[in-house]
């Protein structure tokens, strides 16, 4: 059994994360290619966005991704978003683009940071950046945030796409990151989860008494990140209960 408080490393490599980076891309640009332009505008699986707002955010992160690879590469501070407020604005104007130019913005912001991450040196990637004020990361970390982004976000802009279809060692790893961050967080239910088709049990703690859930690794780990609880139950057979934000 894996419990927080354990602070069992994470299940993953960089040459993994690089290899989701580049297969998630893969996913997205063509779940984003795929949309007739109408369809675009409508609800994607985050609630009160858009389709174009989801694609809007994957272009922004690709992009301030990027500015952290430079830093890795330069040694020079470069922040991934001038503020919040900036970072909010960027969305709703990329949301605004034209669906041509909204296309080509993920196609070319995806190809920049994947150049960016390809010129790294293994010097480099030791390197220690900021994400965000007070939250230092490893350079070697940057392709594991830009895979959550890429294959997460291919299934909420709703193409058909489920946690199903994404690489298993990848939703292993998700589920690892997920487990640590709501434990670390405590502001939710404690869980006990019950992972069917690993074989494995994870502990989140949380509020009030344990609860016990179970599902299969792909909707457990869809439940988990806040998109749907599907065939995600408790031990009685109820729902499984509301979860506060994952990130």
């Amino acid at each position: 059994m894996t419990g927080a408080g354990t602070h069992t490393p994470p299940r993953r490599t960089l040459e993994q994360s690089l290899d989701w980076v580049a297969e998630g891309s893969e996913l997205l640009l063509a779940s984003v290619e795929s949309l007739a332009d109408r369809r675009l505008e409508g609800p994607s699986g985050l609630p009160g966005w858009s389709r174009t707002h989801v694609i809007a955010h994957v272009c922004g992160n690709a992009e301030a991704l990027a500015r952290l690879a430079e830093w890795a590469a330069s040694g020079i501070p470069t922040p991934m978003y001038g503020s919040s407020d900036k970072r909010a604005a960027d969305i709703a104007a990329g949301a605004a683009l034209a669906p041509e130019a909204l296309r080509s913005w993920a196609v070319s912001s995806a190809q920049a940071l994947a150049r960016k991450l390809a010129e790294l040196t293994p010097t480099a990637w030791q390197s220690v950046v900021t994400a965000t004020p007070g939250r230092t990361l490893p350079a070697t970390d940057i392709p594991w945030i830009r895979a959550r982004e890429v294959l997460v976000h291919a299934v909420d802009l709703g193409t058909g796409l489920g946690f199903r279809d994404l690489p298993r060692d990848f939703l292993i790893a998700l589920l690892d990151d997920v487990v640590a961050k709501r434990s670390a967080g405590a502001d939710g239910p404690a869980l006990s989860l019950a992972i069917s088709d690993v074989g494995e049990h994870r502990l989140i703690l949380g509020t009030g008494e344990m609860r016990r859930v179970s599902a299969g690794l792909a909707p457990m780990v869809g439940w988990l990140t806040g998109r749907s609880a599907g065939r995600v139950r408790m031990a009685s057979g109820a729902p499984a209960p509301a979860l506060p934000p994952w990130m």
